[in-house]
């Protein structure tokens, strides 16, 4: 999905707020997710941290979901 640069910025998640919107999964399950390039793409900030954007969590979930079975 492509941004209009005159739009708002996206909004970046910490790695915390990202743990707690997947149902509250481990640290260290996310960091395997990222080792195995299974997590969804983040942001390396100059400070280190990590941050994902908003709308790449979402399309990373949509991807995930399953058809209901009819």
């Amino acid at each position: 999905m492509a941004r209009d640069s005159r739009t708002e910025p996206a909004e970046l998640l910490t790695v915390r707020q990202v743990l707690d919107e997947l149902g509250g999964i481990s640290r260290r399950t996310f960091y395997r997710w990222r080792e195995l390039r299974l997590a969804p793409a983040c942001i390396r900030l100059p400070n280190g941290e990590l941050r994902v954007r908003r709308d790449v969590l979402n399309e990373w979930l949509e991807e995930r979901a399953e058809v209901a079975a009819s």
